[in-house]
């Protein structure tokens, strides 16, 4: 029997199968290899990149407190700019005021400096025993049949009230008879409630006793004259009655000059004569201001009055 024999490749399916599977593993290894370094590249890169983020934000946020740190300054300046504008305005306003005052003052200085500049020449009459009516003394008309005091009945004026006692009684001497007179303090309260709105009769006795009370006489007092000068006008002044009014001070504390003149002046007319002629007695000292002089120059001008200045 004759045996076949078949020739033997070794590059047949088998071999080929193996190679490739061979090579493909060895394909996948490099694949393998690659993937894996570029993974780690890659995670490196993500690293760096992630720390860069971070610092940025950091950056940002410091740059974002420091955007906030100069609102909060800016703000501040406006605020204190704002505040310093005010007080440059105030500033403003007050020296303004200054100004006024100094201008208001220089006029009550010079109106001080005519009043002391007739002191010098004029002065009240001591009391006299003198019956006979003159019909001037010192500069102050003497003719009137009824005479109103207004007094300032204020502390400065109180811690003089003997000097202004005296003077009170010195102006009646230069009256030597009048048919009566009458008392009321600066705010137009009568000393004596009683005689309120009627004559006290001008007696030697009655005087002693009015004096006596007047002595003691302690009363609300704004320094200013205007309501005892209209009380006086409305109460007691009448047409075709001879009247003097005598104010005694020593400041005004009102705002107004003009106003308190031209409101005096008008009241003091009836039928286009005068009810009473007003007269002053200024006190200086050195806490006089001069607005006292300054008013009753004026008014006592318009009136047909007198203003005599004393220093105390």
């Amino acid at each position: 029997m004759k045996i076949n024999r078949k020739d033997f490749n070794i590059f047949n399916l088998s071999f080929l199968d193996i190679i490739s599977c061979g090579f493909g593993a060895v394909v996948l290894l490099v694949l393998i290899s690659n993937t894996s370094d570029e993974s780690s590249s890659n995670a490196v890169d993500v690293e760096s990149l992630l720390g860069q983020v971070i610092t940025l934000e950091n950056r940002i946020s410091g740059l974002a407190r420091e955007i906030d740190q100069q609102e909060k300054n800016n703000e501040e300046q406006l605020a204190e700019s704002d505040r310093l504008g005010r007080a440059a305005e105030t500033i403003s306003q007050s020296l303004g005021k200054i100004e006024s005052e100094e201008k208001t003052l220089a006029g009550d200085l010079e109106g001080l400096s005519l009043v002391q500049s007739s002191l010098q020449r004029v002065s009240i009459a001591p009391a006299t025993s003198k019956t006979t009516r003159d019909e001037e003394v010192g500069g102050i008309p003497v003719d009137s049949d009824y005479v109103i005091f207004i007094i300032d009945t204020s502390g400065s004026m109180l811690s003089i009230w003997d000097r202004v006692s005296r003077e009170i009684l010195n102006v009646l001497s230069i009256h030597p008879k009048v048919k009566g007179f009458q008392i009321l303090n600066d705010q137009g309260k009568a000393l004596i409630s009683g005689y309120s709105g009627r004559w006290i009769p001008d007696t030697p006795q009655l005087r002693k006793s009015v004096m006596k009370m007047f002595g003691d006489w302690r009363d609300a007092s704004n320094s200013s004259p205007v309501e005892g000068i209209e009380m006086a006008l409305k109460r007691y002044a009448k047409p075709g009655q001879s009247t003097a009014i005598y104010v005694f001070g020593d400041d005004y504390t009102g705002s107004s000059y003009d106003s308190v003149i031209t409101s005096s002046t008008l009241m003091n007319r009836h039928d286009g004569r005068r009810l009473a002629k007003i007269h002053a007695v200024g006190f200086l000292s050195r806490y006089t201001t001069g607005r006292f002089a300054v008013l009753m120059r004026e008014l006592t001008k318009r009136n047909g009055g007198t203003f005599l200045a004393l220093p105390i």
